[in-house]
């Protein structure tokens, strides 16, 4: 640290790496400075780990850019408090030495990794370029560096990856290079904001693995911002709970989940999504599929060389076929990359495939855009909420504009719908003159869902529709897609990692593997009695809301010895895996 920075008058604990001491953070408004972050305060201490838990909006990740120097000025501004690193506050660095710190010192995962990552540099690229902003090594160390990176964090095909566009990987890969680009530098802090919102189960529980292994062998402590109880009772030590700016309990994890203080921790934690409760049995549908898919198959060409032949195919869908009736809840789930978007996105157009797929009735051309009212019948909630809005547009213009496109109602009669469809998703009616970077990451996903309940579709196409909501909005929002389903006969081809979710929500599971649809079942089947084993391997990589269940440490390769500290720079490997060719891992 520099010399001349200015340190606190109080000791600090050895142990203690992080002292937040008062925090506020306020925006400049026409009415005058508003409060986001209210006097907070709370420490971290090496190999801790510190979950921060809330409501979208609750200043969670507020709190963690102003510790990263990264709230936009002038409007958002710490007005008061003390951010001290190792007793060096941060808050009275000039950005020279602050930008020093930043990504070496203190390093950070963002939530939503396509808007992180820049879309016309390659994976590799942003890595090298992240290493040599801190670290003065030759071209080729820093590439190698990039690629130890990518290998330690269980990333398929990794020297092809470094070579790949963000666009041109799944959301999980892409919150890999996230985490990748985080972990590279070894550095003291690691802030994982909402680490694996978009990760399957088996992928998240090997990224938990991977940081708890971090933890365990550099002593890097992290501060984990989550809605996922689950994810906060696995890997927290403490919590720090926030309502509105505002710390409204803090404790052990232990003592938290237990015996919550305050009635707000307490229904946090009762909209918890929990495995076995699945509810009442389905019964077998009688009526005729509202939609059939068969024989889908849907395949990439991979071109290279001078002249820009075709080098190779990827088969990201091989052969599928299901129904979905009226009704009904439809859900696919799987690791990512496994085809699940890519058939949602085939059943809207948007992708060339063989095979058939009818939906109301109407064939869904593979070769060109399909009619208006073919829409009308079926709309899409994507995964990814902020590269689904127009940041040019007002919130309540991109609600409204399905009606506009569709003819729908005057002008007033539109602006009256759209602010109830706000309402209906947990949102106020005076947000909608607001524009998509004023809202949080939960928020935007809210307004996708009213933008898509917007013309009372036959088929809603949820693509991880509440993977970046914490779980007493989640819990709002499917209670009102359930609502919906029973009111208009909406069906749902629901899309999520999240078995929990999936359990309480469906009536039908499809399990997708490399592709392929490897089960299907009802809800009942696939949770009570599943019959393939990578069913039950999902299934078992569920992370409990219950701390009291130990969670078993990651298995070290036999002969391998902890150390305590490793080297500036070198990332500890846990698992030997080898290419299998197919775009997975294999262990060795």
């Amino acid at each position: 640290m520099s010399g001349d920075a200015k340190t606190s008058g109080a000791p600090v604990a050895p142990d203690t790496v992080l002292s937040v001491e008062g925090l506020s953070v306020s925006v400049r408004t026409e009415a005058g400075p508003k409060v986001l972050v209210d006097s907070l305060s709370f420490t971290l201490n090496r190999g801790e780990t510190l979950a921060i838990a809330g409501e979208s909006g609750s200043g969670k990740s507020l709190t963690s850019l102003a510790v990263m120097g990264l709230l936009p000025p002038p409007a958002v501004h710490v007005s008061a408090g003390r951010i001290l690193l190792k007793g060096t506050d941060l808050l009275s660095l000039p950005e020279g030495k602050m930008r020093a710190i930043r990504g070496d010192r203190i390093a950070m995962i963002f939530q939503e990794p396509m808007t992180s990552l820049n879309p016309v540099l390659t994976v590799g690229k942003q890595l090298t370029e992240a290493i040599e902003a801190h670290e003065t090594l030759p071209r080729g160390q820093a590439r190698a560096r990039a690629l130890e990176a990518l290998k330690a964090v269980r990333m398929s095909q990794p020297e092809r990856r470094l070579k790949q566009y963000p666009h041109e990987l799944s959301g999980g890969m892409r919150q890999r290079v996230m985490i990748a680009m985080a972990v590279a530098l070894r550095p003291d802090i690691l802030i994982a904001d909402e680490p694996t919102t978009a990760l399957d189960v088996t992928v998240q529980r090997e990224v938990l693995e991977l940081l708890r292994d971090l933890q365990r062998d550099l002593g890097t402590a992290i501060i984990l911002i989550t809605h996922d109880m689950g994810v906060v009772a696995e890997m927290a030590d403490r919590v720090v709970v926030m309502q509105a700016g505002r710390m409204v309990e803090q404790g052990p994890v232990r003592q938290l989940f237990a015996a919550p203080k305050q009635p707000y921790t307490r229904a946090l934690l009762d909209a918890v999504p929990r495995m076995g409760n699945g509810g009442a049995p389905v019964k077998a549908p009688t009526t005729e599929p509202l939609v059939r898919v068969r024989d889908l198959k849907v395949r990439f060409d991979i071109r290279g060389g001078v002249l820009n032949t075709v080098q190779a195919h990827v088969h990201a869908v091989a052969g599928v076929s299901f129904d979905i009736r009226p009704g009904e809840t439809f859900s696919l789930v799987g690791e990512s990359g496994c085809g699940k978007s890519t058939i949602a996105k085939a059943m809207v157009g948007l992708v060339p495939f063989t095979g058939t797929i009818e939906v109301a009735g109407r064939a869904v051309a593979s070769d060109q855009r399909r009619s208006g009212a073919a829409f009308r019948d079926v709309q899409m909630i994507f995964q990814d909420p902020m590269a689904s809005l127009d940041p040019r547009m007002r919130v309540g213009d991109l609600v409204a504009e399905p009606l506009v496109i569709h003819g729908i109602g005057s002008p007033v009669e539109r602006r009256a719908k759209t602010a109830e469809l706000f309402e209906r998703v947990g949102l106020e009616r005076d947000q909608i003159d607001r524009y998509p970077h004023e809202f949080s990451g939960g928020q935007r996903q809210r307004i996708c869902i009213a933008r898509a309940l917007a013309l009372q579709p036959k088929l809603i196409i949820a693509d991880e529709s509440v993977s970046a909501l914490d779980v007493s909005v989640q819990a709002r929002v499917l209670a009102l897609l359930e609502a919906l389903k029973t009111e208009f006969g909406i069906a749902y081809l629901f899309i999520s990692h999240d078995m929990a979710v999936v359990e309480n929500i469906s009536d039908r599971v499809a399990v997708m593997h490399l592709g392929q649809i490897v089960e299907t079942g009802t809800r009942a089947q696939i949770f009570g009695a599943p019959k393939h084993p990578y069913t039950k391997t999902l299934i078992e990589a569920v992370p409990v809301p219950d701390p009291t269940h130990q969670r078993k440490p990651s298995q070290r390769p036999a002969g391998e010895v902890p150390s305590p500290v490793l080297p500036r720079g070198v990332l500890p490997q846990r698992i030997l895996l080898k290419d299998t060719g197919d775009g997975h891992l294999a262990a060795v």
